[in-house]
């Protein structure tokens, strides 16, 4: 993905991924150990032990090539339409995976009844939208990289094959930028370890997933899981500070959505288009955001922030609690009928906060930046990408986590965290992939790419109440909880996100700078 995918490793990032290869082969001390090496000693078990042996469990999703990732170019007057077919790209996928998953029956009838009924169709539909695509940016002039009609054709992975494997550098370069701000963002040699794991432990976790009482059946799984007692410490170090380090910090208290502000829209995706996040969001600070806000809506749409010139929109996939309770969203998109289930959960504390770089000042953030962190789909996408960060609180500046949700001990808390990108091209609030007009800085010296500015940087922590899950000896999950997601994604912690939109009114964005930039700590 341009400047902010080179690849980088370090020698301690290297012991951190042997670490996690031990972590993943020794079941981390938990009472799988011994389910997870029955299932790696044959891929024919039933998912979880109990359920029916046929080759119903051999598909655990359907993997698409991400063509919005790809379109690094796309005209203004082009961008409404391309992201209507870029959302029924996604529902296709949808509709797909939901019939993967209902007709295990057929499957173990007849072998090629998931090519000739699900993946076939799947790439005529997906065929026919990028050819829409095509179309759309031709009309006003733009030009197609005809290599994108290449990316209709769909793949299934089975339970132990999956894409997010095969690429921990990709990994490692988002990390970097997550390193560089302190204390609990910091990821180190876990992000790395979190494609490595992929490709390994949980691997299995989709051979689990139909017996993992979660998610209506669509994950999480046992793999997803891990004891953060039994996870070596990983966080690196900060980059060492430059004398024209900017170090102060701006704290903007906007609560917790206890008002209960969702929808499954997402503005900067998916902008006209209801439910194009398939996944439910928490929104705070801006209070008027959904798929067809514009810049003048966001003006007009009051906050919940303490500060009333911090109009910005601050918005994840919600956490829910595996209770077996009935969301009020249990037959609605983005909920159920996304099989997105269970109770959602508040967070009991959502910190907002702008930090410095090491390495130089910082610029304002220019009114209506967007940055997403994160892959939402970085299960089958692969890790380039993921910028996942769970912990328990006591364990922050210790254990960060990528690709497992963690089991806290008694009296510790879930805490999800993110630091977004810190560099900003200078000229461009978006781009076409919503990716390439901001980077993360070098993980090592905290400096941006060439071209790039550094603008304060937001991090984010979440803290919540959540039951100890428990790993039961049939493989099953009790007090399961999970990040809301697409459905392929078998809702993997990798696939943990975040959005912001920079709105703000009576000279705030440069207040935030001018504190940075002067070594405060101001809120």
């Amino acid at each position: 993905m341009g400047r902010n995918t080179r690849k980088r490793r370090t020698p301690l990032a290297t012991k951190a991924i042997a670490a996690s290869a031990a972590l993943a082969l020794g079941g981390g001390g938990l009472i799988w150990a011994n389910f997870y090496a029955s299932a790696h000693e044959s891929h024919n078990q039933s998912w979880g032990g109990n359920q029916t042996k046929a080759a119903t469990a051999q598909v655990a999703t359907i993997s698409c090539p991400d063509v919005q990732q790809k379109l690094t170019n796309v005209p203004w007057r082009a961008r409404q339409g391309v992201a209507m077919e870029l959302s029924n790209l996604d529902k296709q996928i949808t509709e797909a995976y939901t019939r993967l998953a209902s007709t295990r029956d057929a499957q173990a009838k007849d072998p090629s009844f998931v090519q000739n009924a699900i993946v076939g169709p799947l790439k005529e539909k997906r065929a026919a939208t990028i050819d829409r695509i095509r179309i759309d940016i031709q009309r006003v002039g733009g030009s197609f990289n005809n290599a994108l009609s290449q990316l209709a054709a769909c793949t299934t992975q089975s339970a132990n094959q999956t894409t997010a494997g095969g690429n921990g550098d990709g990994q490692q370069q988002n990390t970097g930028g997550q390193q560089q701000q302190g204390g609990q963002q910091q990821q180190g040699g876990q992000q790395q370890q979190g494609g490595q794991q992929q490709g390994g432990q949980q691997q299995q976790g989709g051979q689990q997933q139909g017996n993992n009482g979660g998610q209506g059946g669509d994950g999480p799984a046992a793999a997803d899981f891990v004891d953060i007692t039994k996870v070596a410490p990983n966080v690196q170090g900060k980059p060492n500070q430059t004398p024209n380090a900017s170090t102060g910090t701006f704290t903007t208290r906007c609560g917790v959505n206890a008002n209960q502000n969702h929808n499954s829209d997402n503005v900067i995706v998916a902008p006209g288009v209801t439910n194009g996040a398939h996944h439910v969001h928490d929104y705070v600070g801006n209070q008027k955001v959904n798929a067809f806000s514009s810049n003048q809506t966001f003006l007009q749409g009051g906050t919940s922030c303490q500060n009333r010139n911090d109009l910005s929109a601050y918005y994840w996939p919600v956490i829910r609690e595996q209770d077996g309770t009935q969301e009020k969203d249990a037959n609605a998109d983005g909920g159920g009928k996304d099989l997105n289930v269970g109770k959602i959960l508040v967070p009991q504390q959502a910190q907002i906060k702008y930090v410095g770089s090491p390495a130089s000042k910082v610029v304002a953030m220019p009114q209506f930046l967007r940055i997403i962190t994160g892959d939402a789909k970085a299960f089958v996408n692969g890790p380039a990408n993921a910028n996942a960060h769970w912990s328990c609180t006591g364990f922050e500046n210790r254990v960060q986590l990528t690709d497992k949700y963690p089991i806290c001990p008694q009296g510790s808390q879930v805490v999800r965290s993110f630091a977004f990108q810190s560099c900003w091209d200078g000229q461009n609030i978006d781009s076409a992939n919503h990716r390439t007009h901001v980077a993360f800085a070098d993980p090592g010296s905290g400096v941006c790419p060439n071209g790039f500015k550094a603008i304060p940087q937001l991090t984010m922590r979440l803290v919540y109440n959540v039951p100890q899950p428990v790993i039961q000896a049939d493989g099953t999950v009790k007090n399961a909880y999970a990040v809301d997601g697409f459905p392929e994604e078998l809702h993997k912690p990798i696939t943990d996100h975040d959005d912001f939109i920079s709105v703000t009114t009576g000279g705030l964005a440069n207040r935030i700078a001018n504190c940075i930039n002067g070594g405060r700590k101001c809120a």
